[in-house]
């Protein structure tokens, strides 16, 4: 019997059928049926027969999500079928070619543990961070509408979320739950106090509405009115009843206080209508007044004035915007009268003009000694004498021009 030879076995002329690996021959069978060609061909076919399920398991691997388990359940199975195999071909580079496939599960495993590890990781902080917040409304929460709706998103965040590992999740939730048992028990709380201060704001404008009524009809009117100012800042300090008494009690005493004080505008309207026509007559009293300046008799110009101040007096009251302009224009002219007057008696009495005289000669001495100084201080070039000398003269010629104008009203 001849021989056949292949790069990865040989056929003996016995029939004997060897693989070469890289540990050497082996042998893998016996052929006697045949041409050793025919036994070479026979066991080429076996080995592509395993290459071929190498391949497809490389593909699986490689194209679907095929279970890491699976997976290293046929690596093993194909190993242990290459190493054994009676099969001619590379076997070297299947078994290669699946310590290949197997780093590769190991690696798709390691991506699967780090990316459950941050899954789980960021579940963890994503839960922290819930847990942070509900312990917050916990210990701070004052608008509970808001607070309550937050606290139950939080518990749909929570529920939404990713699991964490076991422990951290149990012990979070514990927190979780101490958070809202907390807030609830604040929540309770706060609203029973606030019912609480709402009876007593009720029964503090009941009584508030009880006085306001007892005043609706009375007719002092600015003691009443500081009453009904007192009795508004007291309800504003009381606090807020429940919203349905808030409303029925504010309506008492919004009523009883439009009532007084719709009655107060009645009155008060009727005393501006008066004293509207109080300013109107003192209107006409101002004119008829001013028709006396300027002074001309001043003994009839008082008479007048006299006149005109009494029936000043019985026209009464004028409204208080208007006070002022007319009290102030009648005071022009009265000044007005009083100055004539003053004059007048100036003029005819005697004394005053001696002494007015008298000033006049009294200054215009003093000027003539004061040029004669200075004639005196500019020959002995005295600076300081001529300029405080130059200075005393100004002032005694301004006195002078003022004493002769006073002089001559006195004599004209």
């Amino acid at each position: 019997m001849s021989t056949a030879n292949d790069p990865w076995g040989r056929v003996d002329a016995d029939g004997t059928v060897y693989v070469r690996t890289a540990d050497g021959e082996r042998v893998i069978g016996s052929w006697q049926a045949g041409s050793p060609d025919e036994a070479l061909a026979f066991f080429c076919r076996k080995f592509e027969a395993l290459d071929t399920e190498v391949t497809l398991l490389e593909q699986r691997v490689t194209a679907t999500d095929l279970p890491a388990a699976q997976a290293r359940t046929s690596i093993d199975r194909l190993r242990a079928a290459v190493t054994d195999a009676h099969a001619i071909g590379d076997l070297d580079q299947l078994l290669a070619r699946l310590d290949a496939l197997s780093g590769k599960i190991d690696h798709r495993q390691e991506e699967a543990r780090a990316a459950r590890d941050h899954a789980r990781a960021e579940a963890r902080d994503t839960k922290e961070r819930i847990v942070a917040e509900a312990e917050r409304l916990a210990a701070e929460a004052t608008h509970w509408k808001a607070s309550g709706e937050r606290m139950r998103q939080l518990l749909e965040e929570w529920k939404a979320a990713p699991r964490a590992d076991r422990a951290v999740e149990a012990a979070l939730w514990k927190r979780l739950s101490a958070a809202r048992n907390a807030f609830n028990k604040r929540r309770k709380a706060y609203f029973a106090d606030l019912e609480e201060e709402r009876e007593t704001a009720r029964a503090a404008k009941e009584k508030l509405c009880a006085e306001a009524e007892s005043l609706a009809s009375s007719t002092d009117w600015s003691g009443t009115a500081a009453a009904f100012r007192e009795l508004m800042r007291s309800w504003k300090m009381a606090g807020r009843a429940s919203r349905a008494d808030e409303e029925v009690l504010w309506g008492r005493f919004k009523t009883a206080q439009d009532t007084f004080f719709q009655a107060r505008a009645q009155v008060y309207s009727a005393k501006d209508a008066a004293l509207r026509e109080h300013a109107a007559v003192k209107t006409q009293l101002l004119a008829e007044a001013g028709k006396l300046v300027p002074v001309t008799d001043v003994r009839a110009a008082r008479a007048a004035l006299r006149g005109i101040q009494e029936r000043w007096e019985q026209a009464g009251p004028v409204p208080r915007e208007a006070h002022e302009r007319l009290e102030s224009g009648l005071r022009r002219i009265e000044d007005a009268v009083r100055k004539a007057e003053d004059t007048q008696w100036r003029r005819s009495n005697p004394e005053a003009l001696a002494r007015a005289q008298d000033t006049v000669e009294q200054i215009r001495s003093a000027i003539a000694g004061l040029e004669s100084q200075l004639a005196k201080a500019l020959e002995g070039d005295d600076a300081k004498a001529v300029r405080e000398t130059e200075e005393a003269l100004a002032a005694r010629r301004s006195w002078l021009a003022e004493a002769e104008r006073t002089l001559a009203e006195l004599s004209s």
